[in-house]
């Protein structure tokens, strides 16, 4: 390991987590498919393979970008945003459909998919703090200041939201957060939040009143959800998937069943995705859970003490907004399979079978691990 992090900058403890999450994903994911061989077919091996290559191109590109200069990702940041939202209005219309939803953009020849949101969601908290720093002296006046900065928000999560609420969700609360820490007066922020709720409600209500347009297509799923959730024990049926996640992690006890031994893995579907803590402290147990959970914290905090050592505002929002985005995800993810939060979609950073998602992750470390670089050059200093 010490000869392997020579040839790496930036923070150690982020680069040892990463590399300890990534190779333990290769023994998961090989664990927790049985579900998908049951719907798609192939073999374990199969996609072992598959989501061996996906980390091998993963961490090649958070390799590659710690390298750059930060400030090449401040510069490309308009370019980052407009081609993000090229790639939702493209998925927008011609998105492939998988669990009935338009959320994936297929790749010609190879027969690969990845989700534009994922990108979309870096993009934004790129082109988010490059904006409060440039527009830092004009927050007190909404035409100058605040409107170029609210509109790009508005755009993103507006053309994510018609197919994934939850991750619209999540980026409007980082986007909340980085404008709070960006000093927007707390009028005009308040503003905002009521703004955003209410567009989302007006946008309902033409959906439910002239349902023929079909804006939001998932929106009687999201709407199931939400009154099963709150019915849980009337609904057995329409709850299997979260009960069944509830199970697995009882069933997990402390020390787990091992490796391999799940058995409700193969009844949980994307037990290698949007369930996979479930599937995890079943086999792992809740000890393992609580060391995963530490984990999660201490690369949140290292992102943060990245961000906040610096002297750069761009580099402070962009380490904060993705840290946050991290947290939140895994948060979700940890929520729903423990019955807190409605089922919805979000997997576990760094660990989840995927393509897209683990590639952003894996970029989005690589930006920090480039602030944390440029810091240690300053200071002639390896991080510790």
């Amino acid at each position: 390991m010490q000869n392997i992090l020579t040839y790496l900058h930036g923070d150690r403890v982020i680069w040892i987590i990463t590399l300890l999450m990534l190779a333990f994903s290769l023994i998961s994911v090989y664990s927790f498919v049985p579900i998908l061989i049951k719907i798609e077919g192939g073999t374990a091996s199969k996609y072992l393979f598959k989501h061996l290559i996906y980390v091998g191109m993963s961490l090649g590109a958070m390799y590659w970008v710690h390298k750059k200069n930060v400030k090449y990702i401040s510069q490309l940041s308009k370019f980052l945003f407009y081609l993000s939202v090229a790639l939702l209005i493209f998925t927008f219309f011609f998105g492939a459909k998988i669990n009935n939803a338009g959320r994936w953009v297929r790749i010609p020849f190879v027969g690969l998919t990845f989700q534009s949101s994922d990108f979309a969601r870096l993009a934004l908290i790129i082109y988010l703090s490059r904006l409060l720093v440039k527009k830092k002296d004009l927050l007190n006046k909404w035409k100058e200041g605040i409107l170029p900065i609210v509109l790009p928000i508005i755009i993103i999560c507006g053309l994510i939201v018609k197919d994934n609420f939850s991750t619209a969700a999540i980026l409007f609360f980082i986007s909340l957060i980085l404008l709070f820490l960006g000093r927007i007066p707390w009028k005009k922020w308040i503003t905002i939040i009521g703004g955003g709720i209410s567009l989302l409600f007006f946008i309902i209500l033409i959906h439910k009143t002239l349902p023929n347009l079909n804006l939001l297509p998932r929106y009687e799923t999201w709407e199931n959800r939400f009154i099963n959730h709150i019915n849980d024990d009337n609904n057995v049926i329409a709850n299997a998937q979260s009960l069944n996640a509830q199970l697995a992690i009882y069933s997990g006890s402390l020390i787990g069943k091992g490796v391999g031994d799940g058995e409700l893995k193969e009844y949980l579907p994307e037990a290698y995705a949007d369930f996979y803590y479930a599937s995890f402290v079943e086999e792992f147990g809740l000890i393992s859970a609580i060391i995963l959970i530490m984990l999660y914290l201490i690369l949140l905090y290292r992102i943060m003490r990245i961000g906040l050592k610096s002297n750069d505002l761009f580099d402070t929002y962009l380490c904060i907004g993705i840290g946050i985005l991290i947290l939140s995800q895994c948060s979700v993810n940890m929520l729903v399979c423990t019955g807190i939060f409605p089922v919805t979609g979000q997997n576990m950073p760094l660990l989840a079978m995927g393509g897209s998602a683990l590639m952003i992750t894996c970029i989005s470390l690589g930006i920090v691990q480039s602030i944390a670089n440029k810091q240690d050059e300053k200071t002639g200093t390896i991080s510790k």
